[in-house]
């Protein structure tokens, strides 16, 4: 179409800018990864994490929170090698269900094992925590997990 075929054009950006409030539930979670624990929600005899407001299998309030790990089994996971700008880490790494002591259920994050080589489900990672001083309250908090013993990068 050329410029005098009568339709009239304008740029157009569409954005849904929003910050997300967090309840007394997912606040205490963020609260306690910035203090260097992982919390998890009792819910009809099951530990979630991350915790939710709500039990997902019941729908009613969830109970007390709980510390769980910080070690934990990987239960599945798939290796990134080639990781872009916006990844958690600049190196390849693998990105795991990790089901943290005392909880019942897996929750999603990176381990940084080295190679795929290192990476197994059913192998034993820890949480390696940014510096305290660098810490404020995201999922970030934990900067990836390492493999307990053997193989992989060790911090």
């Amino acid at each position: 179409m050329s410029a005098d075929d009568g339709v009239l054009r304008a740029p157009h950006v569409l954005e849904y800018e929003y910050e997300r409030s967090v309840g007394p539930v997912i606040g205490a979670f963020m609260t306690g990864l910035r203090d260097g624990k992982i919390l998890g929600a009792q819910s009809a005899g099951k530990v979630v994490v991350p915790p939710t407001e709500y039990d997902p299998f019941t729908g009613e309030d969830v109970g007390d929170l709980v510390e769980v790990g910080p070690g934990g089994e990987v239960t599945s996971w798939t290796w990134a090698a080639s990781p872009t700008s916006v990844q958690p880490l600049d190196r390849p790494f693998a990105w795991a269900l990790v089901k943290l002591d005392g909880a019942t259920t897996a929750m999603l994050h990176v381990v940084d094992a080295g190679g795929p080589e290192s990476m197994h489900s059913g192998m034993r990672v820890t949480a390696h925590f940014l510096p305290s001083g660098e810490r404020n309250g995201n999922i970030r908090d934990i900067e990836c997990f390492v493999p307990e013993a053997g193989g992989g990068a060790q911090r």
